[in-house]
């Protein structure tokens, strides 16, 4: 009587109504509040004091390894546990906040890794420091290539200036490309992709405990590497008698009569 189903042939619903609508009856879809209500003073704030944390890191990376990772997702998470810690003391205190949106999260990631994109594409442990004199002094007059004519002292304004023309052409650069890459092809980037999940997760009714027990991680181990870190620093040595390698472990008085 009825239209046999073939094997290719989907008979139900990839998503039923319960999935559609979660478990609260709410939609999934919700109107994003008005560009203005998702910048605000708070997230400026956690902005800051994320990108300059992130700049720090970048510049240590940047001059030793040479390579930076993607920092997007732990952009995302720092400022949403921030932020979610911030609206806690004001409710404790009895202030009255505005309530914390995915779209104001995206703002801070983005303003975060807009800080360590600079950090690194401006070329503050490249090429900005190659053009001073001190380097030109290090490689020496004789070396090939190192001419007097090419040495640049970068003053304050001179590379404000730099970083500005740089952002905004690249700025420029972009727009283009996402209409192509992005509304056109509908291409999926991982990074922006894994972002984009990831903060979506958190703004749902077991996200904030699943954000706490990740940035709890996270703090664990960079306390273990600062800890380390700051061990070997203390008991640093001189020339190569550096590091816990020649820390005395039978203690400092059987190091003497060693």
């Amino acid at each position: 009587m009825g239209k046999e189903a073939t094997g290719s042939e989907v008979c139900m619903p990839l998503l039923d109504d319960a999935d559609k609508h979660g478990s609260g009856g709410e939609k999934d879809l919700e109107v994003p509040p008005p560009w203005k209500e998702q910048i605000t003073v708070r997230g400026i704030v956690v902005s800051v004091v994320l990108g300059g944390l992130f700049c720090i890191i970048t510049h240590k990376l940047n001059l030793t390894v040479g390579v930076i990772p993607s920092l997007n997702v732990a952009a995302g998470l720092l400022g949403f546990f921030l932020v979610k810690t911030w609206t806690g003391i004001m409710s404790k205190l009895g202030i009255w906040t505005t309530p914390f949106t995915r779209q104001e999260n995206t703002v801070i990631q983005t303003c975060v890794v807009a800080c360590y994109g600079i950090a690194f594409s401006g070329g503050f442990g490249t090429y900005m420091i190659a053009m001073d004199q001190t380097t030109y002094n290090l490689i020496g007059a004789d070396y090939p290539g190192n001419r007097v004519e090419d040495i640049k002292n970068p003053s304050l304004g001179w590379m404000i200036a730099y970083i500005f023309t740089v952002s905004f052409l690249g700025l420029f650069c972009l727009v283009p490309l996402r209409k192509v890459m992005v509304v056109d092809y509908k291409l999926t980037y991982p990074s922006g992709t894994a972002t984009a999940f990831l903060i979506n997760s958190f703004h749902t009714p077991k996200g904030a405990e699943t954000a706490r027990k990740q940035v709890r991680c996270l703090g664990k181990y960079l306390s273990i590497s600062f800890v380390w870190s700051f061990f070997k620093w203390f008991f640093s040595g001189i020339g190569d008698s550096c590091g816990f390698d020649n820390f005395p472990t039978l203690g400092l008085e059987a190091y003497k009569n060693t």
